[in-house]
């Protein structure tokens, strides 16, 4: 198995001013072309800190990726940094300062010499041309690791990583193909979905492992698989999959990248049908979601958000006598929200929220995160109960999920 350490570089990472989106996207397409990752470190703008970093990193990993570090100001010290791990001195490099040049042309700029400074190289390195930015990057080989040095800005890096780094990767190294397989589920618990499939889980191959991958309101489960012949592998995985959806097929909804939004979309479009939302806990966050997917136009028609009792009785006309026997967060007045703003809007189905996201508000019958959630069309009517924890913005969110999801359901199986 080849190896891999990903090193980045700059206190803005550290004090929490950027987040270190990079590793993640870089660990992936490592993982893509069978190439394992060791280690992740962050690490300061400190001449002795990447230095130390650098000779340790190569008694873990047999390629060393490092981003950062490589603007024009002063602060930025990599590569005079890696010249002194290298042996090296910095070179003037034609090429990519005719890069920096056209870049600055089609924008109307003057080069500076602090800009020029950029096309500056150790005299020992492969260049990696970078024709999305002013910083090229830099391929060093020496007895026992790769160390490859990118910009940190997230487009330069991964025209980098896409166009040189993993082409030479591959063309370098014979790797094991790995194949990945990520099943979304939703309305279960991590705990309860481990002893759902318990059994299947212990019988998978050798070869094939199980990730839960807990985040609010959903478990995404990666099937991951490792041997020589690729093919043969996304056959099993597949196999594995068709096995685990016999198993809980109430709670998968989708596979890595599908979004409920955009499922409850395909389906209104192919059925014919349209959709409204009262949302009171939520606070539009549902309308959001619904929206953000292109085309939404076509099937969603809007939203009533009845935040307070008196606009839940007076602009959506719920019943107070409910809300007064009942409460607010109750199956009775969401129930007759869904209807009234399906109604209202003339839609075929709705959805409405009601519940208390805290982090006041919250008693012993109803504590904090007690929502309510009811799905409404001409067919039928339904409400269910949720219990979310304690956090405001989580609330929200995984409420969000539940509704989508359940009415994902129910437009599977409405005719």
């Amino acid at each position: 198995m080849i190896l891999a350490e990903i090193i980045t570089i700059g206190d803005e990472l550290l004090i929490g001013q950027v987040v270190d989106t990079n590793s993640a996207w870089m660990g992936q397409k490592l993982n893509e072309i069978g190439v394992k990752v060791k280690q992740i470190t962050s690490i300061s703008d400190d001449k002795t800190h990447i230095l130390t970093t650098l000779a340790e990193a190569k008694k873990r990993a047999d390629i060393i990726l490092i981003t950062g570090g490589l603007g024009p100001t002063k602060d930025d010290i990599t590569k005079k940094t890696l010249c002194d791990y290298f042996n090296s001195e910095l070179i003037f490099h034609e090429p990519s300062f005719k890069i920096i040049a056209e870049i600055f042309q089609s924008r109307g700029r003057v080069i500076s010499e602090t800009n020029r400074l950029q096309a500056f190289v150790p005299a020992n390195c492969t260049v990696l041309l970078n024709k999305n930015g002013t910083a090229p990057g830099m391929w060093f080989t020496d007895e026992k690791a790769i160390y490859v040095s990118m910009p940190g800005v997230p487009n330069e890096m991964k025209f980098l990583m896409e166009s040189e780094v993993i082409p030479r990767l591959k063309e370098k190294y014979s790797l094991a193909p790995i194949v990945h397989k990520t099943i979304l589920t939703q309305g279960i618990g991590e705990s309860f979905l481990s002893d759902l499939i318990e059994k299947w889980e212990l019988a998978l191959p050798p070869y094939m492992k199980l990730a839960y991958l807990p985040s609010a309101g959903m478990v995404r489960l990666r099937i991951t698989a490792s041997g020589e012949n690729e093919n043969s592998l996304r056959i099993e995985v597949e196999k594995q999959t068709e096995e685990l959806q016999k198993l809980i097929p109430d709670f998968i909804y989708g596979f890595e990248g599908d979004q409920l939004e955009s499922q409850i979309g395909e389906l209104l479009i192919k059925k014919g049908k349209t959709l409204s939302t009262a949302e009171s806990c939520t606070g539009g966050f549902i309308a959001h979601k619904i929206t953000s997917v292109a085309g939404s136009s076509k099937y969603y028609i809007g939203s009533i958000i009845p935040y307070s009792n008196d606009l839940k009785t007076g602009l959506l006309n719920v019943n107070p006598e409910l809300i007064k026997k009942h409460g607010a967060v109750s199956s009775e007045v969401v129930t007759e929200m869904a209807q009234l703003v399906r109604k209202k809007l003339n839609t075929d189905f709705s959805i409405a929220t009601s519940g208390i996201a805290g982090p006041t508000g919250g008693s012993d019958e109803k504590p904090v995160g007690t929502v309510w959630i009811a799905i409404s069309s001409e067919k039928r009517t339904f409400s269910w109960k949720v219990q979310l924890g304690s956090n405001r913005l989580r609330i929200i969110s995984e409420t969000a999920l539940h509704a989508l999801n359940g009415l994902r359901k129910e437009l599977i199986t409405h005719e």
